[in-house]
């Protein structure tokens, strides 16, 4: 059995909060964390030459899986939202390629991140940017509004996904693009422990959707030209001292999770 959706959000909510307080007090809690989401076994998403320029704290608050400004299409002009946008480092790259004839929206449901972006943006000095308090079940913006969706490590965080996936079609423009980075699942035969683990949904795993699953609900929210990447695959060694931070046997657990989920880079597109 699955998390209850209102415990979840609760619990997100709550280590994420701590995760930006933490950020805006001079800690260095991101991707490279293992007690947060954000890819636990990667580093690194994010190269030089893309984060020059950004504020410290943006970078040290990125909290995803992949990078999903540096594969999606963003053109000059374009209107770009972020589900669940954290700290705002893609929001703050997105702006960067969209230009000042472009906007980048972030949207978030956590007031400590939501501050912390906007103090991001105030020290990027970025006037294309609105960051928005909402869930992504329910997007704060009307329908036909933004050309191109992202995301980073989020939707796995939703006990809603359908309902996220009609959100972002329905406010993508026609021939808007969804190009997210999330983590799927790429076997059917996970152990329940993982699943039922509250933490290990909070930290991208255990609320990831396999692979086939992900494509068929992007199909039936409307979504055409469905590809789904694996950019890494996770190995029962990678995982091992993450599983042990849950709580759970890693000895027992880790060799039934070689290869079972991966960094994927999701595009569909809206007609």
């Amino acid at each position: 059995m699955l998390p209850p959706t209102d415990s979840l959000t609760a619990s997100v909510q709550a280590r994420y909060g701590q995760i930006a307080r933490n950020v805006t007090a001079g800690g260095t809690q991101g991707c490279c964390d293992d007690s947060c989401c954000g890819d636990p076994i990667s580093s690194d998403l994010y190269d030089s030459a893309q984060t020059a320029g950004l504020p410290d704290q943006a970078v040290q608050a990125s909290l995803g899986c992949g990078n999903p400004t540096a594969l999606a299409t963003l053109n000059p002009g374009d209107v770009v939202l972020d589900l669940g946008s954290g700290g705002g480092i893609d929001v703050l790259l997105s702006a960067k390629r969209v230009g000042p004839t472009g906007k980048a929206y972030g949207l978030d449901m956590t007031d400590d991140m939501l501050a912390l972006a906007s103090e991001n943006q105030k020290k990027a000095g970025a006037t294309n940017v609105e960051f928005l308090k909402g869930h992504i079940e329910k997007i704060p913006l009307p329908d036909n509004s933004v050309d191109v969706i992202i995301s980073n490590c989020v939707i796995n965080l939703s006990g809603d996904k359908d309902t996220v996936l009609a959100e972002a079609f329905r406010v993508l423009k026609p021939g808007g693009r969804f190009a997210v980075s999330d983590v799927v699942s790429r076997r059917r035969d996970v152990p329940d422990d993982i699943r039922r683990s509250v933490e290990l949904w909070i930290g991208c795993v255990a609320g990831a959707l396999h692979e086939d699953d992900f494509r068929d609900k992007l199909t039936r929210a409307g979504f055409e030209n469905v590809d789904i990447e694996i950019v890494r695959e996770y190995r029962a060694a990678d995982a091992r001292q993450f599983l042990a931070d849950a709580g759970l046997d890693a000895d027992t657990i880790a060799p039934t999770v070689d290869g079972a989920f991966g960094s994927a880079f999701v595009r569909a597109t809206k007609s």
